[in-house]
């Protein structure tokens, strides 16, 4: 057979020379002519061919592909069964692959409600995601008392130097000028009433009871609840968890505790550091701005709060040092296998460590005023 196209009894013929060695092949010239024929005549079938000793590659691939397209739009079925059967196997999965580029990339309406019902979706799997996974984390807390978890002590220092001194600074900067911030702002509205004074009971039981944990644990879900999960994620691109499976230990008790403790160890301290930097940025606006006497202002604030203010701020950072850690490790494992995964994992730990910290907050408050604390 001869290259080119003819009609058959209504079938066009169109028979594809050796493309690899021919110079005189025209790809474009010969799908132009398929074209032509399809268009001018009632053409019920397009019959593909291999000329005498030609043999296929891709070029051949693209024409009938190209043919085939357009023949289909005219609703003309093609035919591959006188082609080597690899032909028709590659032209189905060209085919497939199309149709699923054009389902993820083709234009969808938007459905307010919809897309509600899936925020909703999967922000309870979220929520269930995470209660098994504090289940599985008391349980390895539970396996640190008995003496049987798996873990490297070594991992424990390092992650308690990372949470606890390495945080000192940011931490730091953000209480102090929150402490000024506060007692600038109680100053402005207790100046009408003469009672710039209460700027010390204003910002002492404030930043003790709920701006210190809060802010603190806001800073460590930043600071290092996206590096658990990114830790972690990356860990899982590398298979490094499965790994840690298959010789037989327990990534809750060899990633996981180690830096569920040093959070809930550093975060008490840090909630303390953070109350005393608190008052004293309240201090130096309440000396140096509004006038007040050194031990004025001190006295003021000792008589404004009382240790169970202390320790309920400090009972908050614990927990919030736990939310954080249980949020990033969890998000961590949970974390799919490629880069951007990895970047979503941090980005999920943060996001979700913040928001639980607001809502736990929230419960903690209606709880202090339902018991009186």
């Amino acid at each position: 057979m001869e290259a080119g196209t003819t009609i058959v009894g209504n079938i066009l013929h169109v028979v594809l020379p050796d493309s690899q060695f021919s110079n005189s092949f025209d790809a474009a010239a010969l799908k132009a002519d398929a074209v032509q024929l399809i268009d001018a005549n009632e053409i019920k079938g397009v019959k593909y061919f291999l000329a005498d000793g030609a043999a296929w590659n891709s070029q051949s691939l693209a024409v009938i592909n190209g043919i085939s397209k357009i023949a289909t739009k005219k609703g003309v079925q093609s035919d591959l069964s006188e082609m080597p059967l690899g032909v028709s196997k590659i032209l189905a999965l060209s085919k497939s692959a199309a149709s699923d580029v054009a389902t993820k990339s083709g234009p969808s309406s938007f459905n307010l409600f919809e897309a509600l019902g899936e925020q909703v979706i999967e922000a309870w799997r979220d929520v269930k995601e995470t209660s098994s996974f504090l289940v599985d984390a008391s349980r390895s807390f539970g396996r640190l008392f008995t003496g049987k978890a798996q873990y490297q002590r070594s991992d424990l220092s390092l992650f308690i130097q990372a949470t606890g001194p390495q945080a000192l600074i940011i931490v730091g900067v953000v209480n102090l000028l929150l402490g000024v911030i506060l007692a600038f702002m109680g100053a402005v509205q207790l100046k009408l009433f003469g009672a710039e004074i209460f700027v010390a009971d204003l910002v002492a039981f404030g930043h003790t009871r709920e701006i210190a944990p809060m802010m603190t644990a806001i800073v460590i879900a930043g600071r290092t609840g996206a590096a658990y999960a990114a830790q972690l994620g990356t860990m899982q691109v590398n298979e490094e968890i499965d790994a840690l499976k298959t010789f037989g230990f327990s990534p809750m008790d060899f990633l996981v505790l180690p830096r569920m403790l040093a959070l809930a160890l550093m975060m008490p301290l840090l909630v303390l550091y953070a109350d005393a930097l608190g008052i004293f940025g309240g201090y130096l606006i309440g000396v140096y701005t509004l006038d007040f006497g050194h031990m004025q202002y001190i006295v003021q604030t000792q008589n404004s709060i009382d240790l169970t203010d202390i320790l309920y701020g400090v009972f908050k950072g614990l927990v919030f040092g736990i939310l954080v850690a249980v949020i990033g490790c969890k998000e961590g494992l949970s974390s799919g296998r490629d880069a951007s995964a990895v970047g979503d994992a941090a980005t999920k730990a943060v996001v979700n460590g913040i928001l639980a910290i607001i809502v736990a907050t929230a419960i903690f408050s209606v709880l202090a005023t339902a018991l009186g604390i």
